[in-house]
């Protein structure tokens, strides 16, 4: 493989609570959900890991991982873990239950990586910042992020470049934004099975 300066981070802190267990270990087609995420990335970067507090729920996979630096601060905390612990400039960071990633979007991404700190997916209104690649330029930004209390994962995209990829630029790849699409109750769970 080579070299491309890229790493995957593969967030799996959620509580999955409206799920009732641990989304990334629910079975969709035959396998976990993070196992299809993982499937999917695993050939894109120099370096894939898991972001995660409960290292042992995840060690079978055979990753590496790390934890939050900042405890208790949602996914921007992880975004920061993973901008922290990478050692490529650029990070891909993406949810463990997202089954549909598309690899000719993510590959789109990449192609883009030096023009902006930040691409991201805006398939509606809002930005899919757990479907985006990063660079090492936000990490300080989100440090400040964190430690003045605002976890909102948006609240720094003021303070580095940010390149939004729109729905009309989306559908060239992914037709119908099934990319974005994440499992988030047992309902989801029994659509995505019939889709």
């Amino acid at each position: 493989m080579a070299s491309n300066n890229i790493a995957v981070a593969i967030m799996a802190g959620g509580k999955s609570e409206r799920m009732g267990v641990d989304k990334a270990f629910v079975s969709f087609r035959g396998r976990t959900m993070i196992e299809h995420v993982i499937r999917r990335l695993e050939a894109l970067g120099d370096e894939i890991f898991i972001v995660t507090n409960n290292p042992d729920s995840y060690s079978h996979l055979g990753l590496a991982m790390v934890g939050d630096y900042y405890k208790d601060s949602g996914p921007l905390g992880g975004i920061h873990a993973a901008l922290h612990y990478a050692e490529s400039y650029h990070i891909l960071v993406v949810a463990c239950d997202m089954p549909w990633l598309d690899e000719s979007l993510i590959n789109h991404m990449i192609s883009l990586r030096d023009s902006a700190d930040i691409i991201v997916p805006r398939w509606g209104k809002f930005p899919e910042p757990l479907h985006a690649l990063y660079n090492k330029n936000c990490l300080e930004p989100v440090e400040r992020s964190l430690e003045s209390g605002v976890f909102k994962i948006v609240g720094f995209y003021g303070r580095v470049t940010v390149r939004f990829i729109d729905r009309e630029e989306i559908q060239r790849f992914d037709p119908e934004g099934r990319s974005f699409s994440n499992v988030n109750t047992p309902g989801d769970l029994s659509d995505a099975e019939s889709s």
